[in-house]
């Protein structure tokens, strides 16, 4: 196309150079003639046509062809109201892990207030990522955890939480650890996303 019309200025001149030639327009590209329409609104304000492309080419306005990247990918809405049985969030393997975790970490530890903030961050960071692990990378659950380490001293401690969640579908896990120096409450919320 090209190489037989030469280079063109604005969208007007194109457009004669089309309209003068030899080649049915039937045999244009609907995308094409959009993307013309498209480009006329801003040829007609004296804007110079940049780009056009023809049937999975892409031409320049020096009549080079550049390379097509190839279709863009567009996901749409599922529209899946509930969890598949195999992606339902695993309650027992999350406590499983929750204990694992602390016992790791935790295991004949002294509570030090100024080491607790960084092993708070490593132990919710290690559960966050087994339990999404666990999960697999097509789930649609928003995995949150929360870690409290405190110093035990013999004094009693209760640790609550409210969450706004549709019950049929959203899970929590929780595992309890205490030694003679420290206590430490975990819980891992699965809350599923539509």
């Amino acid at each position: 196309i090209n190489a037989e019309y030469g280079e063109f200025q604005t969208f007007q001149h194109y457009l004669i150079q089309i309209n003068l030639s030899t080649m049915p327009m039937k045999l244009w590209h609907k995308k094409v003639l959009t993307k013309i329409i498209v480009a006329g609104a801003a040829a007609s304000h004296g804007h110079r046509l940049s780009s056009f492309s023809s049937q999975g080419s892409t031409y320049n306005s020096s009549g080079a062809q550049e390379e097509n990247k190839g279709p863009q990918i567009g996901y749409e809405n599922t529209f899946q109201l509930a969890p598949k049985d195999s992606q339902k969030f695993p309650t027992k393997k999350a406590e499983d892990i929750l204990k694992n975790t602390f016992l790791t970490h935790l295991l004949d530890s002294k509570y030090n207030s100024d080491n607790c903030k960084n092993l708070i961050a490593q132990i919710t960071e290690t559960v966050k990522t087994q339990v999404k692990a666990e999960l697999g990378s097509n789930n649609r659950y928003k995995i949150v955890v929360l870690v409290i380490i405190g110093s035990n001293q013999g004094q009693g401690a209760r640790v609550a939480s409210r969450c706004l969640w549709y019950p049929k579908y959203d899970r929590f896990a929780q595992y309890e650890y205490h030694n003679e120096s420290l206590f430490a409450v975990g819980i891992v919320y699965g809350v599923y996303y539509e």
